[in-house]
């Protein structure tokens, strides 16, 4: 029994040497990244490619399921980002509340004949619709399938653009957000051909009319912990893994792709449990198979703020689907 614990003592304590000496390189890259991204975005002024007629479109999909208290707020809010050739796909997931009703009123939605090519499979589409008040914004109403990986599949059958950028519809993106994103592929378009930006804790933050006013630190302590939880995890683990081109997850809260990989993989795995990670995983399989010289890349200033959990058995869940998604990708 002795033995045993000795063993298990020493075990524990190379493990958690091995863990923090892991953690300090992360950091020591990610500080020396961000300095060098900072010093990059000195040279670059945003309002050139707002201006500039050569800027890649991109089209946002954002999937909606039961979303009639938010949904109009939410897309005028994606419609106003400063971003020169935006389209925005709205995905109805066969929502079971008015979410369809308030688009219809909000923004003037008109059914229309689009060319519609399912190249990635999703349930099917009953209707396809533009809006009236503005043309950038297109509704695609679907059946159910049970997963946002299959409604998103359903935007990306209907995009348009050569890049797309998948969000949650109860996000908040900062207004620069897509420029700032862009930057990695404006830089080097031919390799670069996904990018992750930061997402950051909304709990507690002051939010009015769907945009963050003022950014706060949550009052409950379960909250708070997941504020510097997020933070390590984007700030340190994913910029220093991207440093070497072994970033593995591009959250799927916010997220930018070459729509013609994406397409080439087959889009999502509709039963896949964590889709984002799943699909990031995929795509360098494609492309290391394919001896493609490629980089998939993190930014970490262009925010996306999204609720967490904040309480212990939301919390649970979310982390046990964590869990089992990642087992399920390998």
């Amino acid at each position: 029994m002795i033995r045993f614990l000795e063993i298990s003592n020493h075990a524990l304590f190379w493990y958690y040497f091995a863990t923090n000496l892991a953690y300090l390189a992360m950091l020591i890259i990610a500080l020396k990244t961000s300095a060098q991204h900072q010093r990059r975005l000195e040279s670059h002024r945003l309002s050139w490619f707002k201006d500039a007629p050569m800027t890649p479109p991109i089209t946002i999909i954002a999937p909606a399921h039961n979303e009639e208290a938010s949904i109009r707020v939410a897309i005028r809010n994606l419609l106003d980002l400063d971003y020169p050739h935006l389209e925005i796909i709205v995905v109805n997931d066969e929502s079971e509340d008015r979410t369809l009703e308030e688009l219809r009123e909000e923004f003037r939605l008109r059914q229309v004949r689009a060319v519609y090519v399912p190249v990635s499979i999703s349930a099917p589409v009953r209707g396809l619709y533009r809006s009236d008040v503005d043309s950038r914004l297109v509704v695609v109403d679907k059946k159910a399938a049970g997963s946002k990986a299959d409604a998103v599949n359903a935007g990306l059958n209907a995009t348009t653009s050569p890049y797309v950028c998948v969000v949650d519809a109860d996000s908040v993106l900062e207004r620069d957000a897509l420029l700032r994103i862009m930057v990695p592929i404006l830089e080097d378009p031919k390799r670069v051909v996904a990018v992750g930006g930061i997402i950051r804790v909304l709990n507690g933050s002051e939010v009015q009319g769907g945009q963050l006013r003022r950014a706060r630190l949550p009052r409950k302590s379960i909250e708070a912990i997941q504020v510097i939880e997020y933070l390590r995890a984007f700030l340190i683990g994913r910029e220093a893994w991207a440093q070497g081109n072994m970033l593995t997850i591009i959250s799927g809260a916010f997220g930018l792709f070459r729509t013609d990989l994406v397409r080439a993989v087959g889009g999502y795995r509709s039963r896949a449990i964590g889709e984002d990670f799943d699909l990031v995983a995929r795509l360098h399989r494609h492309l290391l198979e394919k001896k493609a010289d490629y980089q998939i890349r993190f930014v970490p200033d262009p925010m996306c703020w999204t609720e967490v959990p904040s309480d212990l058995r939301s919390l649970g869940r979310q982390r046990a689907r964590w869990q089992k998604g990642l087992l399920d990708v390998l």
